[in-house]
């Protein structure tokens, strides 16, 4: 998987944001690589809180397509450490 979301993260004035908040040091040091080794359950109960999330995907041509969905706490759900479920309502 890519990680090239760090380039949006490195211009002059965000790295100047993220050195005065203490988050500069973790970024400079961020290779683009992350272990994930799947959803905990602390995770999964945040999840299960939610009554809205939002999917994001890339284009072929690189520009992003977001879609937000929305529901009752409960409708988005953790099927496994890394499966996601959730109901898809009309309108959504």
């Amino acid at each position: 998987m890519s990680y090239a979301f760090p380039e949006t993260l490195s211009t002059p004035s965000i790295k100047a944001a993220q050195e005065a908040k203490g988050s500069g040091e973790f970024w400079a040091k961020f290779t683009g690589h992350r272990d994930f080794a799947g959803l905990a359950d602390a995770e999964a109960e945040f999840i299960a809180m939610r009554d809205s999330f939002y999917m994001a995907t890339i284009a072929e041509n690189g520009w992003p397509y977001v879609q937000h969905r929305g529901g009752p706490p409960g409708f988005l759900r953790v099927l496994d450490s890394r499966t996601l479920a959730f109901a898809d309502f009309r309108c959504n």
